[in-house]
């Protein structure tokens, strides 16, 4: 089985992902760090011991990358999405057997890369570029120790649920069921691929996140 281990928000630049959630929350989130070799740094905003939000955005005292950036950063319609504001981009499942889930999906699965920022290690597994559905089908990771979302400061903000809208609804189902990931989505038909999540405040009140 696998788990929600955190959501992803993109934006253009760290500072503007960092005063959006800011100004959302009430929260600021704090410093994450680099994804060497990926172009990519992050902040983070813990959502308890076992799920968190990342904000993630192309790093620019990095190289190009070799491979393109994770969640489409890279892609025109993402850099055009994110200059109005950033936005809600996937989510990403936990799993404590990568290589199990890999040998079930195949092909389907992607390639399983080795990543690491500062002293935190994971296998990352992300969908053939075209075959994620829009990002609703989240990469997998397999931490090595002790994963990202012990070591944050707790905001107390809490993923209430996280929901999707997709025109093939039932091919997101199987997909999902699939990674053993059927209970972790709501998913429903929609004329366009969207991601929603809630978050819930320590005040009670609910806050949305959304891809589009």
């Amino acid at each position: 089985m696998a788990d929600i281990d955190h959501i992803v928000l993109g934006a253009r630049t760290l500072e503007e992902g960092a005063a959006f959630i800011t100004r959302l929350l009430g929260v600021a989130p704090q410093p994450g760090g680099k994804h060497e070799g990926a172009g990519t740094h992050n902040l983070l905003l813990g959502l308890g011991p076992d799920c968190y939000l990342e904000i993630i955005a192309p790093d620019p005292d990095q190289p190009e990358p070799a491979h393109p950036r994770l969640f489409d950063l890279d892609d025109p319609a993402t850099r055009t999405m994110l200059e109005a504001e950033p936005r809600l981009l996937s989510w990403v499942a936990r799993t404590p057997s990568m290589d199990a889930v890999m040998a079930r999906l195949g092909p389907r699965g992607g390639t399983v890369r080795e990543m690491k920022r500062g002293d935190l290690a994971w296998r990352f597994a992300v969908p053939p570029q075209r075959q994620d559905m829009d990002n609703l089908i989240p990469p997998m990771i397999e931490w090595k120790g002790e994963r990202a979302g012990r070591h944050l400061h707790d905001s107390h903000f809490r993923l209430g649920a996280l929901e999707a809208e997709h025109p093939e609804a039932d091919a997101l189902r199987s997909a999902l069921e699939e990674r053993g990931l059927g209970a972790a989505l709501r998913v429903k038909r929609g004329p366009h691929a969207r991601l929603i999540a809630h978050l819930r405040g320590p005040d009670g009140a609910e806050h949305t996140l959304t891809s589009g």
